[in-house]
């Protein structure tokens, strides 16, 4: 592994197109369980064992989903 791919793995903020990215996938998932607001958020903040990182979203309700065969 390369000294710019070991320091990337140990940031303390993540780029915004890269908060971008991730929100957009999420949402992705999130909406096949919930039906979502606009406006998802994401926090994230170092702590002693890594990152706490928390998603905030408004649900209007929640989908039901079925099972796989």
């Amino acid at each position: 592994m390369n000294a710019a791919r070991l320091l990337s793995l140990d940031r303390e903020d993540m780029t915004d197109l890269e908060r971008q990215l991730f929100l957009a996938d999420f949402n992705r998932v999130a909406n096949e369980y919930f039906e979502c607001g606009e406006g998802t958020s994401l926090e994230v903040t170092r702590s002693d064992e890594g990152f706490i990182v928390c998603i905030i979203f408004s649900a209007r309700r929640i989908k039901s989903v079925k099972r796989p065969l």
